[in-house]
Parts: structure tokens; sequence; C-alpha cells
């Protein structure tokens, strides 16, 4: 199980885009790798393909490592580190390190 899941609100705490703060758009198992609204902007050139799609240039988001993000906890409004918590039941629950509340 990750410890970040898709549509959690991150900050970049590495990198070029250090500071800047966006929801997961999606999560790369294989690579380790995030998608962040709004940070790591890269340009990608197209090609037309025909009349209907010109070509140009697009901006779109990169791919981060996953070790330079950290979720922001809903409770405290930091970016902490995640861990894990099973409850009596056996239902394996993600918590913040830094308040100990169910995220």
């Amino acid at each position: 199980m990750l410890k970040i899941k898709k549509n959690d609100k991150v900050k970049v705490v590495k990198g070029k885009d250090r500071g800047k703060s966006g929801k997961v758009l999606r999560i790369s198992r294989q690579d380790g790798k995030v998608y962040v609204e709004g940070a790591n902007i890269i340009s990608k050139h197209t090609r037309q393909q025909d009349q209907s799609k010109p070509g140009g240039i697009i901006k779109k988001e990169g791919p981060i490592n996953i070790a330079n993000v950290r979720v922001i906890c809903p409770n405290c409004g930091k970016p902490a580190r995640m861990g894990f918590d099973i409850s009596g039941s056996g239902i394996k629950n993600r918590i913040c390190k830094k308040c100990n509340q169910q995220i």
C-alpha cells in the first residue's frame, strides 16, 4: 500500500519546484513517480496529425520522484510523513506522523 494516493494534496520538498503544492493527478508505481498538478511543467512538441489537430508545443506535468513530495495533512495543514495504523477490526489506515490523526 502506497502512502500517497491519487487526488491527495501534496507539497514538493525537493527539486526545482520546491515549495509548490498541488493535487496528485496520477501515480506510476513501477517508476516510483507521481504527477502533481502545476509542478514540473514540461514542453512536448507535437506534429500535425491532420487538419483538425494542429501541431505545436503542449505544456504538461512531468514526473516527480515519490520521495520528493509530502502529503499535506487535512487536519493540521502541514506537509507531514505518513504512517500506518491497524484498527481493531483489522483495517489499515493512513495516519499523520505530526498530529496522529487518521487521513
